[in-house]
């Protein structure tokens, strides 16, 4: 009887960061879902959510030493839906979508950018450096600008999500915190 229990939480225990993940992903559909309906505060919310998500399920897999390879691609598959799609959907539909094919071009560059750092995240060796701003903080920061979309013009949403785009796939070093 004592075994099962202590298998049963091992099991448990292996997949707490990966449940974190799953709620980050489940986090970025409803951000999205919300934003085609036109809620963009609850769309903000969800993204928002997603961050802390994504800080947490790091934090969870290191603490209980669950790093593996699996959770790094689930974690970047989630984190591409969440921080790439989500906010650059949002940003399309609260500004950049008057820029109508130029709009869908930035928006498209930006998640394709996104999954390139993702993916170059994966296969690097860790040095105790990122290479290029990590997606989470560039969906955060595009996110964060929606909040004041009425009060800004589309010029600067295309030159943020254009500078943001680059900055992911870029040689910048930043260390881990």
């Amino acid at each position: 009887m004592f075994l099962i229990r202590r298998i049963d939480y091992t099991k448990l225990k292996a997949q707490m960061a990966n449940f974190i993940t799953l709620i980050n992903l489940a986090l970025g559909i409803m951000a999205i879902i919300f934003m085609f309906e036109g809620s963009y505060k609850m769309s903000i919310f969800f993204i928002i959510l997603a961050v802390v998500s994504d800080r947490f399920d790091g934090l969870v897999a290191r603490k209980y030493n669950i790093e593996s390879e699996f959770g790094k691609e689930f974690d970047s598959l989630c984190d591409l839906v969440s921080f790439g799609v989500a906010p650059a959907l949002l940003v399309y539909h609260t500004s950049l979508s008057q820029l109508t094919g130029v709009g869908v071009t930035l928006v498209v560059l930006y998640i394709i950018c996104g999954a390139i750092r993702l993916a170059r995240y994966n296969v690097q060796e860790f040095d105790g450096s990122f290479y290029g701003i990590p997606i989470t903080v560039c969906g955060f920061i595009l996110t964060f600008f929606v909040i004041f979309h009425q009060h800004l013009s589309v010029l600067f949403f295309a030159i943020m999500i254009s500078i943001l785009t680059v900055s992911m796939i870029s040689n910048i070093r930043i260390p881990k915190m």
